[in-house]
Formats: C-alpha cells, sequence, structure tokens
C-alpha cells in the first residue's frame, strides 16, 4: 500500500533554515508527481510546492517562492522541502502528498514551529 513518512520537522527561530524528507513506498515513485502542502491551526491545508516527476518542473505557493525549494531523489523514493528564511507563519504540520488514480495519498505529517 502507499506510504508516505515525513521526517525533519521541529522547532527553528525566525531566520533559520530545516530540510523536510518524505519517504514514500508502495508505489511507482519515479512516475508520479509530488507535493508538499501546510496546514497551519485554523486555517485550510494549502500546496507548497510540487515537483514532477523527473523533476524537471517545480511550482510554489507566490509566498515562499526564492525562500523554500522542493527536490526529489528517484533513486532513493524521497521528496525533500528545503526552508531557508523561515518566519512564524511559517508554522504548520507539513505534509507529504502523491495522487494516484484521483485518490489523495497523506502522509502523518511533520510540525514546523518557527518561534524565538
Amino acid at each position: 500500500q502507499v506510504q508516505l513518512v515525513e521526517s525533519g520537522g521541529g522547532l527553528v527561530q525566525p531566520g533559520g533554515s530545516l530540510r523536510l524528507s518524505c519517504a514514500a513506498s508502495g508505489f511507482t515513485f519515479r512516475t508520479y508527481t509530488m507535493s508538499w502542502y501546510r496546514q497551519a491551526p485554523g486555517k485550510e491545508r494549502e500546496l507548497v510546492a510540487r515537483i514532477s516527476s523527473a523533476g524537471a518542473i517545480t511550482n510554489y505557493l507566490d509566498s515562499v517562492k526564492g525562500q523554500f525549494t522542493i527536490s526529489r531523489d528517484n533513486a532513493k523514493n524521497t521528496v525533500y522541502l528545503q526552508m531557508n528564511s523561515l518566519k512564524p507563519e511559517d508554522t504548520a504540520v507539513y505534509y507529504c502528498n502523491v495522487i494516484i488514480l484521483s485518490t489523495f495519498y497523506w502522509g502523518q505529517g511533520t510540525q514546523v514551529t518557527v518561534s524565538s
């Protein structure tokens, strides 16, 4: 079955960096677009970044352009989210996502807290 396991979250001071990882299994990873979403308390889940199957095309939420970078390693079945210059408003649970045959699959999420 499809499994997505996120890691790398934590508490970081404003201006700091984190790299999130999502290890995928149960499907042919290299053939699917992968995405990162986030959900802050009291807010809807929003798409943060997306990367095409071969990694050639990436898309970002406007507010994180130039700040976050999504990448993938198809040999390791892993997608990453490098987050720099973190701000308190980046605080959220971050989720890895893949859509297979119109079904959304999610990981358990990893908490990112940006606070001094």
